[in-house]
């Protein structure tokens, strides 16, 4: 199962910014449906990883998280194969070109992460 969290509760029971569903749907994903959550510390049992998209989310995941899950705590960059980011910076509060961006960064690590997930599969 995949899902998505933020780690603060500003966006709970919110769609995802217009400027993200309007990058998304450039590219064929439906983001309409979703709204925003906060993490659980249920999530930390139930996910095989907690992946955060920079350091001040990894931070606020391992405060958070019980003394032994915090190994599935991961910076999602670490999976990307192109882009050398350590990484995705928050677009937020910059144009719709960021949002592109984030975007493109996201593609290049999900593609790396179900790389490596299929290697261990095989395995």
């Amino acid at each position: 199962m995949v899902d998505s969290a933020g780690t603060g509760d500003w966006h709970i029971g919110q769609p995802p910014d217009e400027r993200a569903q309007r990058a998304a749907r450039k590219r064929g994903y439906d983001l309409s449906p979703l709204r925003g959550r906060q993490v659980s510390r249920d999530d930390f049992a139930r996910f095989d990883l907690l992946i955060a998209m920079d350091d001040a989310n990894a931070a606020a995941l391992t405060k958070m998280c019980p003394a032994e899950y915090r190994d599935k705590i991961r910076l999602l960059m670490e999976f990307a194969t192109r882009d050398d980011s350590r990484v995705v910076v928050d677009p937020y509060f910059g144009d719709d070109e960021g949002f592109e961006r984030v975007l493109d960064m996201c593609k290049d690590a999900c593609e790396g992460l179900l790389r490596g997930l299929r290697t261990q599969l095989v395995a």
